[in-house]
């Protein structure tokens, strides 16, 4: 390939839209184009590092005995039905009519679609286990799309789903698609990516894991803890706190505090720490906007995940009104009235002597005995988990909270979605189960944004030579010499004949503006070809990482090309 007849524009300047270096380098490389908010067109680099990276999954999901099928992206809208997502997922879903008024779907995952492929196929108990794949195009209507392909709206994603008769075989499996996805990683070049267990979210299931990539950009918080191999994921992290009593309890006191609302003004005011208050947060459902009122220790935040796995139910943040029966500010577990659900995080068991709202205006409590007051009060874990908190493994103070990209995730769906759609198999014996379900995601484009946030300079991407988009970026500086001209012609064809991706500059232009373009393709061997080496007699041979920079006899440069093109594959593969 000529880089002059590359389709796309290379330029300096760092687009005003961008947050992350890697949504920058890659509009800024000629990789992509917005089209809309969320959606973008891939030019020939991007699409070439992306076939590879799908070359890798399909090499892999191949060894662990997946089978590729596709599905289609639109779907009738009464598979979703069948498994009562059509309803339950909210807005991200994208719901339409064709011109017959037929509701449909665009698929944004597809584990109603792998049921209905199979569910007639798998009605004996012979035919299992089995796992079945597709890369795939999908739509989902993200409310905030950000960071180029980190969150987008349509997207290319290998999604697989498998299919068992017992939940240990379903176990065995997935811990070799867990494999499999280390080695996936690693390939194609971040093998750095750390799996966290994780929640389940809409997809359902009793186990998920997600793989993160940590850097300080990621949209997820990941608690990773330093004494042992403790990771998941912030929506998934048990909180742990270990309060300890004040010897002697106070009485429950009324204070009035004027013009006091938060817990830092009412902590403040009183003179004491915030671990000393319960606050309350308030929720409404989405269904019928009822309300919740969840009271947590002051200094710690709810995790609003946990608070809808509970209730089974999504919810928003209160509206209070005046007639709501709460009072804004002041709100407090003691003398409650209304038809409220009342939850109480696990932070305030055993707690003593804390303020709270007295559900007065302008008026707080001090002394308050959680134990003695609220005698009532059940606990669960509704609380996010802190830096510097309890490890929820071996105990310790040792969890730290990181920033991550999440490049995959797997879940053990259960019987989800084989119940609600009806599939069945008939065992040895002739009695009725369900089959039980894996799945198993990675976002292509994304995995290709992270690899390109992992490794990159000021100057643009460094891509691994297992996605890269062309192995040797051959540059002729001044093409208007003929004896360069024709040197660097010459390699060309060579390292074609060799099997070798070659991209070959030969424009008509500065050294500056050739190295410039190189940095932002991210090729990682150049082979440089000018008039002042060749009175050396040599040619320049450099990596993209900047590991390497030699120079080498023109008799030679062909071979070491050649050789370290070679080493770079041996040492991919080798992970």
């Amino acid at each position: 390939m000529k880089l002059e007849k590359l389709v796309g524009d290379r330029f300096k300047e760092r687009p005003s839209e961008c947050v992350i270096d890697s949504h920058a380098l890659m509009l800024r490389g000629g990789y992509m184009k917005g089209v809309a908010s969320g959606i973008y067109s891939s030019y020939m680099p991007l699409r070439r590092i992306t076939h590879k990276i799908e070359q890798i999954i399909r090499e892999e999901m191949d060894a662990i005995d997946g089978q590729e099928v596709q599905f289609p992206v639109v779907l009738p809208a009464s598979l979703w039905e069948e498994s009562g997502r059509y309803e339950s997922v909210g807005s991200e879903l994208m719901r339409f009519s064709d011109r017959n008024d037929n509701p449909l779907v665009l698929g944004m995952t597809h584990e109603e679609a792998a049921v209905h492929l199979v569910r007639e196929y798998g009605q004996s108990y012979t035919k299992y286990p089995f796992m079945i794949y597709q890369i795939q195009t999908k739509f989902r209507d993200e409310a905030r799309p950000r960071a180029g392909l980190i969150r987008v709206r349509e997207f290319t994603m290998k999604d697989a789903y498998s299919f068992h008769t017992s939940q240990e075989d379903l176990e065995a499996y997935y811990e070799r698609c867990f494999r499999a996805y280390e080695r996936i990683f690693a390939r194609a070049g971040i093998p750095e990516v750390i799996s966290v267990a994780s929640d389940s979210g809409m997809m359902g299931g009793s186990l998920s894991h997600e793989f993160m990539l940590l850097t300080p950009v990621g949209e997820d918080s990941i608690a990773v803890c330093g004494s042992c191999d403790y990771r998941a994921n912030m929506e998934a992290a048990e909180s742990i706190v270990h309060n300890v009593r004040d010897e002697v309890s106070e009485p429950l006191t009324l204070v009035y505090t004027p013009d006091i609302h938060t817990i830092e003004d009412i902590c403040n005011f009183l003179g004491t720490p915030t671990e000393k208050s319960c606050k309350a947060v308030v929720y409404q459902r989405n269904a019928d906007d009822s309300y919740i009122v969840l009271f947590i220790r002051g200094d710690l935040d709810v995790n609003e995940t946990k608070l809808r796995n509970f209730i089974g139910e999504d919810v928003h943040p209160a509206v209070i009104t005046e007639d709501c029966g709460l009072n804004a500010g002041y709100i407090g577990p003691c003398n409650l009235k209304g038809d409220f659900t009342v939850l109480y995080d696990n932070s305030l068991q055993g707690t003593n002597n804390l303020s709270c709202g007295a559900n007065v205006a302008e008026h707080h409590y001090t002394g308050l005995d959680i134990a003695r007051d609220c005698p009532d009060a059940e606990f669960h874990d509704f609380a996010k988990i802190t830096d510097g908190g309890i490890c929820p493994k071996c105990g310790k103070h040792t969890i730290s909270v990181s920033r991550g990209i999440e490049v995959g995730n797997i879940f053990q769906l259960g019987t989800k979605y084989t119940k609600s759609m009806g599939m069945t198999y008939l065992d040895k014996n002739g009695a009725s189960h369900h089959p039980i379900m894996g799945c198993y995601g990675i976002g292509v484009g994304r995995l290709a944004a992270s690899v390109c946030e992992a490794h990159h300079d000021d100057y643009g991407p460094i891509w691994p030579i297992s996605i890269a988009p062309w192995q040797v970026h051959l540059c002729c500086v001044r093409s208007d010499n003929a004896e360069a001209h024709a040197l660097a012609d010459q390699l060309y064809q060579d390292l074609q004949k060799q099997g070798i991706e070659v991209l070959y500059d030969d424009r008509n232009v500065s050294a500056g503006v050739m190295f410039s373009d190189a940095d932002l393709l991210g090729i990682p061997v150049r082979v440089i070809v000018s008039p002042r080496n060749l009175k050396e007699g040599c040619c320049e041979l450099v990596t993209r990482d900047k590991s390497l920079s030699v120079k080498k006899p023109v008799e030679e440069i062909f071979d070491a090309a050649c050789a370290l093109v070679n080493d770079l594959l041996a040492q991919a593969r080798s992970l």
